[in-house]
């Protein structure tokens, strides 16, 4: 599409605002959320339309994800899907694995529903068919199953820091230490392995964060020993990182507790004594948590997050790919 016919970044933000949970509409400001929307779009359109910045952009991820092919055919691309139906695609790959190539629908310009499916998955496959991407992934702020067609993907667990700071106060052997650098990364990461190796579907739900960007995190004061007894038993972080949702919010990077401490209900406990922890420089704790990841997205729950939508997946046909 021509760049005189695509939407200014402050309309692309209003379809997002739109698509958003009411709940959390409650929480920041539409105004404030509008703003921060805007800077994203504003990202988005210049993927699509600035091709000196662009290209450069899909010819460094084209040099492993799509080598001997035109830099051009990674760049976004905002659709006409229907007549009352628009889209911003972009080609991504599942942690930046090859073998996972997939389309994201990261913008819609109305909620989607069940009808609409095969128009996207045809908008997505004229863009990027040739890079085989395996399936579109679409936002959502419903509940799960909401779209026919469609298996959910990783949902948004979200609170104000208020509220989760008055849930449930854990018992007094359960409490946070601070840390300088992460050196309990060893056990994190067997503790990881742990539950890939009890539920085997885990290792492509949640992975650990690398010791650099725990440290990271230990360096700005968010990262935390979890004490059971006085024994390290896990870590519990969070970043800034980029404004989430719109919001102005700490974004989860570790709740994760040892084998030991597991399956005796401390995880409803980890998300209020983080918000414990943190300033109110941002009002709004978020965490992505895979909708098969039973034991985290329960913890979640019980802590007082609530599910605020998340991005569900619908196949590709493999006939084009």
């Amino acid at each position: 599409m021509d760049d005189w016919s695509l939407p200014a970044a402050s309309q692309l933000a209003k379809y997002r605002l739109s698509a958003q949970h009411p709940l959390t509409r409650e929480w920041v400001a539409d105004d404030l959320r509008l703003e921060l929307l805007a800077a994203e779009c504003a990202g988005d359109l210049l993927l699509a339309t600035d091709l000196e910045i662009a290209e450069l952009r899909a010819e460094l991820r084209a040099e492993r994800f799509a080598p001997g092919r035109p830099a051009h055919l990674l760049l976004n691309r905002w659709c006409e899907v229907t007549d009352g139906l628009s889209a911003m695609l972009s080609m991504r790959y599942e942690g930046l694995d090859v073998g996972l190539p997939f389309v994201d629908a990261s913008l819609v310009s109305r909620p989607v529903e069940s009808g609409d499916l095969p128009h996207l998955q045809s908008a997505a496959m004229d863009a990027y068919g040739a890079l085989g991407p395996l399936y579109l992934r679409l936002w959502d702020a419903r509940p799960d199953g909401a779209i026919a067609g469609t298996v959910p993907d990783r949902r948004f667990l979200a609170a104000p820091l208020c509220e989760l700071r008055a849930g449930p106060w854990p018992p007094p052997h359960l409490r946070l230490r601070p840390v300088e650098a992460a050196t309990h990364h060893g056990a994190l990461l067997a503790a990881y392995a742990d539950v890939d190796h009890d539920y085997p579907g885990h290792v492509r739900q949640a992975w650990a964060s690398t010791r650099a960007e725990l440290d990271e995190s230990a360096s700005a004061g968010t990262l935390f020993d979890v004490l059971l007894d006085g024994e390290w038993s896990g870590y519990v972080g969070a970043h800034l990182g980029d404004d989430t949702l719109g919001m102005p919010a700490w974004v989860v990077q570790e709740l994760a507790l040892a084998p030991g401490a597991r399956g005796r209900g401390y995880g409803r406990y980890l998300s209020g004594m983080l918000a414990r922890q943190l300033s109110d420089e941002r009002p709004v704790l978020v965490g992505t948590i895979h909708a098969d990841n039973f034991g985290a997205r329960t913890g979640a729950l019980a802590a007082g997050r609530h599910d605020v939508g998340g991005w569900v997946q619908t196949p590709l046909p493999a006939s084009r790919r």
